[in-house]
């Protein structure tokens, strides 16, 4: 089979072809950590971390790079906030992120670079752009130093922007620059900012601009051209935008593929720390949805597809992965775990369709319908066949029921007190049935469905399961 992908650079689905062989090199955008997480963020990490563990199930090796802005407008405002050094403020959100990507499963990267450590490949990088006639210093005594858009014909190619329709960049004093779309490879220290937030450089003291921190790391760590570049849709235009025009005007290559995943809406509006209507893993939690239900809920719809937030969404989400989960729970009771088994035609072709998670998790469910049924037979043979082969589909999404990080959670051992609780309670309305006391075993079928247990009667017996 072979991967298509829509490229945001070319507005098409191309085939997939990885530069070098068996190898493929993909960079993500990371979070600036001037505060922890929102699911906006996570949706993120979730996306690219499918489309890693679908190239690994397709036989790839994959370098993974996600970075860390740690220095940036945001981290000092955030640090001139609290009286805290800038480098404190981002090291404790960071911390806070990974904690977090590791509760959903997200596996971490080959590299996670942060910004403030790679400030020289960004001053070599600056220094090429400069001698190529692409960069200028600003004759302010600012320090400064600017991209010349204009010296760049393909800029705006990628956002499909024209350069007399684009706003100025609001990153230095236009005074200072020779075109008001310029934008800052470095900035001059200026009075107010920390102390400790500049480094000496050949125009300066000063820190890096946000775009050369990403074309900085991507050079250093996959190369003057590598496979694909990911990021939020909103990240397209100024950032990847002056990614391409300073990496290439440096004589670089890049990315060879631009991928790029919508947005998640609260409101009617991209949901963000800056407009205040955000929602964290940790508030889903309390309400009890637990990280493996979060992932599920980010992943499901296809990536490039608007992800409406709501309480009933995560809800209705949340049943669909638990008649997964119960199925999966229930069919490894009557076999044995087992271990994952060979993919379905149809739920590799929806992934390798530009990572259709939508269509491949209707081939799930589809297959745990017709499962339900033999499991409820007892038919031992379907039952062990249906739960490898759901068990190989939900381990491309990281959400495999029987992962030891799925089954190492409290939940666990509140799941096996639920089960025996529900089992005396079976027993008891058997037994009234046994007796034909139906009215009593009528009421303690009522009394599991006003606890969210649903009970069916089947030929091996009563068996339940959770619906809300």
């Amino acid at each position: 089979m072979t991967l298509r992908l829509y490229d945001t650079a070319t507005r098409s689905i191309r085939d997939f072809v990885p530069k070098t062989p068996g190898q493929v090199g993909i960079y993500l955008c990371g979070l600036t950590v001037q505060a922890g997480p929102h699911i906006g963020h996570l949706r993120s990490g979730v996306n690219y971390d499918v489309l890693r563990r679908w190239l690994l199930k397709s036989g790839y090796a994959v370098t993974f790079i996600r970075n860390i802005t740690d220095i940036d407008d945001k981290v000092l405002q955030k640090a001139l906030d609290a009286g805290q050094p800038f480098w404190s403020i981002a090291y404790a959100n960071e911390r806070v992120l990974s904690a977090t990507y590791d509760k959903l499963g997200v596996l971490p990267p080959t590299y996670e670079p942060r910004a403030t450590g790679h400030v020289p490949e960004m001053h070599s990088l600056i220094k090429l752009l400069i001698e190529a006639g692409h960069a200028y210093q600003a004759t302010d005594g600012s320090g400064d130093v600017y991209f010349d858009v204009l010296s760049y014909p393909q800029y705006g190619a990628l956002s499909g922007q024209k350069p007399d329709a684009m706003e100025p960049a609001a990153d230095g004093p236009e005074r200072a620059k020779r075109d008001p779309r310029d934008f800052a490879l470095w900035k001059g220290t200026k009075p107010g900012e920390p102390a400790e937030a500049n480094w000496p450089s050949p125009w300066g003291p000063g820190r890096p601009g946000w775009h050369i921190e990403c074309s900085a790391m991507c050079w250093r760590y996959l190369g003057t051209e590598f496979d694909i570049h990911g990021g939020g849709l909103d990240l397209q235009f100024p950032h990847h935008e002056n990614e391409i025009a300073q990496s290439k005007a440096a004589g670089h290559g890049f990315a060879r593929f631009w991928v790029h995943h919508a947005l998640l809406n609260l409101g009617g509006t991209k949901m963000a720390k800056s407009v205040g209507n955000v929602v964290s893993l940790e508030t889903l939690e309390e309400s009890g949805v637990r990280p493996v239900e979060v992932r599920y809920y980010l992943l499901a719809p296809h990536y490039r597809s608007v992800i409406d937030y709501s309480s009933e969404s995560v809800a209705e989400s949340t049943v669909a992965y638990r008649r997964l989960e119960n199925f999966v729970t229930r069919a490894a009771e009557l076999v044995g775990d087992g271990q994952p088994g060979e993919l379905p035609a149809e739920f590799a072709e929806a992934m390798d369709d530009d990572l259709n998670t939508s269509r491949a998790l209707a081939v799930v469910h589809e297959t745990v319908r017709e499962a339900n049924a033999a499991l409820a037979a007892g038919d031992k043979t379907t039952v062990g066949a249906a739960l490898a082969t759901v068990r190989a589909m939900l381990d491309v999404f990281g959400v495999d029921p029987l992962h030891p990080q799925w089954r190492s959670t409290d939940t666990g051992d509140l799941t096996r007190v639920v089960d025996s609780l529900v089992a005396l309670a079976l027993e008891q309305r058997a037994a009234a049935r046994a007796r034909k006391d139906w009215a009593a075993a009528d009421a303690v079928r009522d009394q599991l469905n006003q606890a969210g247990i649903a009970v069916e009667d089947t030929p091996t017996g009563p068996r339940w399961t959770l619906e809300h």
